[in-house]
């Protein structure tokens, strides 16, 4: 008589452990995640819609809306050149420095944004390597639009090639070649063959970069001068009015960032159901043959 094998118990066939677990997810995701965006909510409507609409209608927070929209407007498109660049180079061709390459694009996610900041002190300040070539010639890099839009590029350059990377490495290079050997031109060959296929992965990219540039507080904060009316960013601003004891003026403020942070949750979800997002990430292309130098 012959005895069944009985298949050794899997963690999710608990059904007690199950819910406990989902439950203390569910609990944490409420507290730290939702919690934090209802109170901005209601404190920012706390005294009604006119002190809201008024508050939004300062000139100092107009200024400062309209130097966030300036900033992304300007670093996220420079970014997305970049990030689409750096793929296709790193994915489409073999060259000495390549794994190096990739190195120098994951710089940014392991170096804190106040470091970023205060590096960018030392190379354009007046104290910097071109802080007294750049004030001979007038030209104004530090405390004002220029460096907000550094500051904000060097935060957020890998996340359209991270994205782009791992797609462009799986679906390999036949395609390019065919169009190569048939007489296409290497830009007919990117607009025609490599961009239609990648467009939603580098989508998905410029929505998670267009959320940090206007959130990004830490690596603009020190090259800004944080001058109210002048130099502050949405983030920036948001803070002097709390420090002011302008608690309607913040959470009103606040209250923009979450409803962007509320609509790039939906483009993210909407470019994941179209396969954007679901890849590999880059840092493991650093083990495969194809990546190296």
């Amino acid at each position: 008589m012959s005895t069944a094998r009985r298949k050794p118990p899997r963690v999710g066939d608990n059904p007690l452990f199950r819910r406990l677990l989902i439950g203390i997810v569910l609990l944490l995701g409420a507290l730290l995640i939702l919690a934090p965006l209802i109170v901005i909510g209601v404190e920012a409507f706390r005294q009604g819609w006119k002190v809201y609409v008024a508050t939004l209608a300062n000139a100092d927070t107009q200024h400062a809306i309209m130097l966030t929209v300036i900033t992304a407007l300007i670093a996220v498109p420079l970014n997305t050149v970049f990030g689409v660049a750096a793929a296709w180079a790193m994915t489409k061709f073999d060259f000495r420095g390549k794994r190096l390459l990739l190195i120098v694009t994951e710089i940014p996610f392991s170096v804190s944004p106040i470091v970023a900041g205060v590096a960018y002190l030392f190379v354009y300040g007046l104290q910097g390597i071109f802080g007294p070539l750049l004030d001979a010639y007038d030209v104004k890099i530090l405390f004002a639009l220029p460096g907000i839009v550094l500051a904000s590029m060097f935060v957020t350059a890998p996340f359209v090639a991270r994205e782009l990377i791992p797609l462009m490495q799986a679906q390999g290079r036949d395609l390019e070649e065919a169009a190569t050997s048939l007489g296409a031109s290497g830009w007919r060959t990117f607009f025609s063959v490599t961009l239609p296929n990648v467009k939603w992965a580098m989508l998905y990219g410029v929505v998670l970069c267009n959320a940090r540039v206007m959130g990004e507080f830490g690596a603009v904060s020190i090259v800004s001068g944080n001058i109210r009316g002048q130099t502050n960013t949405l983030p920036l601003h948001i803070e002097l009015l709390y420090h002011d004891y302008q608690a309607a003026g913040a959470f009103a403020s606040a209250s923009i960032l979450a409803v962007i942070a509320v609509f790039t949750i939906i483009a993210k979800v909407a470019l994941e159901g179209r396969g954007a997002g679901r890849r590999v990430k880059p840092v493991a292309i650093l083990a495969t043959p194809e990546i190296r130098p």
